[in-house]
Parts: structure tokens; C-alpha cells; sequence
């Protein structure tokens, strides 16, 4: 179904001024992505959602237009498929949570760069991609945008490559190009593989003990909504801001302080069994991102 567009679904957002700002995601039945496009809905633009799978986002607001899309195998066509949109958020990277797999850089960076290539060369003016984190490696304490990457697994390494290749590219064809290095994420409907999703799964089946790692690592976290919110916030003024921003709250919390909190707002009761697990081996102790670059651009919202 690679390249093939909904039926219903072929213009973006008619009703719109001919003047009106066009955004198209990919990723869109994602975790994030489905935030995002919530998000975007609080503004007067044109909103493409890109999925390998429509009925993955049935039900959604008449005002999103769904392109069904394997970037793997997307046509030559792909920017005026997608409308011609004036910033893409790209979303889209598949192989996780396994961040050490072969697969990172092995499949997924060529298929991603050759599709945003496409798309930039065909004629798409303005890119939003997620980085991680882990392009900082197993640096410690604040991480700021001006650290040079140092990453040590194959999904930050892959992140931090795309980045690179990306801005390349912007030296032979005139782009704006911003990267949004996100940190760690919370809020429902994220996979079952993550720790809120863990916890409160063993809440619902009433279960007395949850085991986890000793808890004291420092981590950054934001809600999937605020994350959703800086990154469209992003995209909307993406003409005034180039480079690297990264997307976190600032402040350090512990693992374990987070949970507390979590089981306190939801008055969710629980006993945590603290180091059943070990602590991960490609994450520092304590980590956590600079936020100073992003409010500086948003001091006034």
C-alpha cells in the first residue's frame, strides 16, 4: 500500500485560506503522534496524518486528512501526495524500544534519509525530526545542545547519523531544518513495554507488589501532551528556529520519585519492590537535558 492515498482524504483541509499553513506527520498513529496531531488541531493550519495503516486512525476530527504511506517504499510523488506541506514533523522510526539493535542503522536510517530526501528535494520547504537523548551518550548531569554526541547505542547512534546526513544535505539544497532531541516520555496510551504502562497495568489486575530497579537513576521526563505541545509550537515558527532544541523539562527527578507521584495523583496503591532490576548499562546514573535554548525562543508565549 506504499504511496497509496485515502479516498476520501486526497486535499488537505479545503475550508482553509489558500495562505494557510499545511503540516503533515508521519508517525501519526503513534504514541506521540496522535498527541501531535490533537495538538496541531489548536490551530488554524492544514493537518496531514501519514500511517502505513488508515483504521488505525479512525475516528479522528474531519479536519485531518490521512494519507496511508510505507516510507519505505513511498513513491518519487511523495511531497505532493502529502499536499505539499510547508513543514513535515517526522515522527516515524520503527525497531523500539530495542535501542541496541543492528536494525537502527543497518534498515532504518538509509530507508529514513532516502524519504526525507525526497520529500526535501521534491520541494518541501520546511523539516521537524525527533532525535533522542541517547545522541548524548553516557554523558552525565545537564545536557545542553552545544554537548558534542557521544552516542553508545545503535538507536542514538542512528538518530545522530540521520541528523548529520540531514544537514549535509542542507548545504546543496536550501531547507529549514530543525532537530528535537526528545527525553523521556509518560502519559496514556503508551506502549506496554514502558514503566507507566507497567504500573498501571499491575494496578488494574490488583496486583500487591511491582518490581523495579533501585530507582535513584535521574532521569528528565515530560507528558506526552506538553512534549506534543513544544513540538508543534516548534513546527508553527519553524522559519525563525534552526539547529538542535532540546525537548525536556529541565528538572531532574529520580525514577523512583516519579513513580511515587504517579501512584500519589492516581491514588494508585502498590508496594514497589526497588532493585529487582538492575540498572541499564547505556544509560548514565544521572542525566537529564537544558531546556534554557527552547524558552529562550518562547519567553513570550
Amino acid at each position: 500500500m506504499g504511496g497509496a492515498i485515502c479516498g476520501a482524504c486526497t486535499h488537505v483541509n479545503n475550508n482553509l485560506k489558500e495562505n494557510a499553513m499545511k503540516v503533515a506527520v508521519t508517525g501519526a498513529s503513534g504514541f506521540i503522534g496522535r498527541n501531535v496531531l490533537n495538538a496541531l488541531l489548536e490551530h488554524h493550519v492544514g493537518i496531514v496524518a501519514l500511517t502505513r495503516n488508515a483504521s488505525r486512525l479512525s475516528g479522528l476530527s474531519k479536519k485531518i486528512s490521512i494519507v496511508e504511506m510505507d516510507i519505505s517504499h513511498s513513491s518519487p510523488d511523495c511531497f505532493h501526495q502529502l499536499g505539499k506541506p510547508d513543514v513535515l514533523i517526522h515522527l516515524a522510526w520503527d525497531g523500539l524500544p530495542n535501542y541496541k539493535s543492528l536494525h537502527h542503522f543497518e534498515t532504518e536510517l538509509p530507508r529514513q534519509y532516502q524519504f526525507l530526501k525526497a520529500m526535501v528535494e521534491v520541494g518541501l520547504p520546511s523539516l521537524l525530526v525527533t532525535g533522542t537523548c541517547f545522541e548524548y551518550g553516557m554523558q552525565s548531569g545537564p545536557l545542553s545542545e552545544d554537548l558534542i554526541p557521544m552516542p553508545q547505542n545503535s538507536y542514538g547512534y542512528a538518530k545522530n547519523a540521520l541528523r548529520r546526513q540531514l544537514e549535509f544535505l542542507k548545504t546543496i539544497k536550501s531547507f529549514n531544518l530543525t532537530w528535537a532531541r526528545l527525553f523521556y516520555i509518560y502519559g496514556e496510551g503508551q506502549p506496554k513495554n514502558s514503566l507507566y504502562s507497567q504500573i498501571k497495568d499491575a494496578v488494574l489486575r490488583k496486583e500487591q507488589v511491582f518490581n523495579m530497579s533501585g530507582g535513584e537513576q535521574l532521569r528528565d521526563y515530560l507528558s506526552v501532551e506538553e512534549v506534543a505541545r513544544h513540538l508543534v509550537q516548534l513546527a508553527i515558527r519553524i522559519k525563525d528556529i534552526s539547529g538542535t532544541i532540546n525537548i525536556c523539562s529541565g528538572q531532574p527527578i529520580s525514577v523512583r520519585g516519579l513513580v511515587e507521584q504517579w501512584l500519589k495523583k492516581n491514588n494508585w496503591n502498590i508496594e514497589l519492590n526497588l532493585g529487582y532490576y538492575p540498572y541499564l548499562d547505556y544509560e548514565p546514573m544521572a542525566f537529564w537535558g537544558t531546556a534554557n535554548k527552547f524558552k529562550t525562543f518562547f519567553k513570550e508565549d
